[in-house]
């Protein structure tokens, strides 16, 4: 596997086999995963490195249960393997090996530690998470800019506009976004142009964002 993107659905397939609800590049991270409300990370690369190794134990400050995935390698009886997973399991990373054929195996899993108060990176992270109302990034992509909440608020605002001119107060009431005046005052991607007070349009970057983001905006 020669890309981060190849690893990325046969993980994502294997948790929400185990009943996670999975979205890919939550505020930098390859994958995020919910279940029962406990969030579980998973950082993907086409090998494991010591860079790898650090970016994983990062993430245990934002909660324990952490993976580290990779490609699964021709052998893992090697003396570097078998240091690798005793690292692993003595920083309470959990690793996951993916085949060519798309099978995941893990070799360890992650030391979850008794709870403790939410951090303010967990706290964000899962307000991320459940912002979103589907998985339309693929863990370690790059190029098409994220679907992130915010943007994905901002895709529902130019939909509902379209080619028409529309009042603040009804964009609001349409599409149930609060933060609709800010999104639209703030215009970060440039998608809006305001008519008058309280009315606006679409601008031709909105009109593209709408062809550029279909898939987000079909349910």
């Amino acid at each position: 596997m020669a890309r981060e993107t190849d690893l990325y659905l046969p993980v994502k397939n294997y948790l929400e086999n185990q009943g996670f609800c999975v979205r890919g590049e939550v505020l930098d991270c390859d994958l995020a995963a919910v279940k029962d409300g406990e969030l579980l990370l998973v950082e993907l690369k086409v090998s494991i490195t010591l860079d790898l190794i650090l970016q994983g134990n990062e993430r245990k400050r934002i909660c324990a249960n952490v993976y580290l995935a990779v490609p699964q390698p021709k052998s893992m009886r090697t003396p570097r393997w078998r240091k690798i997973l005793s690292l692993c399991r003595a920083l309470g990373l959990g690793l996951l090996t993916v085949s060519s054929k798309g099978v995941v195996q893990p070799l360890c899993h992650p030391v979850v530690q008794p709870p403790r108060k939410s951090s303010r990176n967990k706290v964000l992270m899962l307000k991320e998470f459940e912002g979103r109302s589907g998985d339309y990034n693929i863990g370690g992509s790059r190029g098409r800019p994220l679907v992130t909440a915010y943007r994905e608020q901002a895709l529902q605002i130019a939909e509902y506009i379209g080619d028409g001119r529309q009042r603040l107060k009804d964009i609001v009431a349409a599409t149930g976004i609060a933060a609709s005046p800010g999104i639209l005052q703030k215009n970060y991607y440039g998608w809006f142009q305001r008519v008058e007070k309280g009315v606006y349009c679409l601008s031709a970057q909105g009109f593209q964002a709408l062809l550029d983001y279909a898939d987000v905006l079909v349910k």
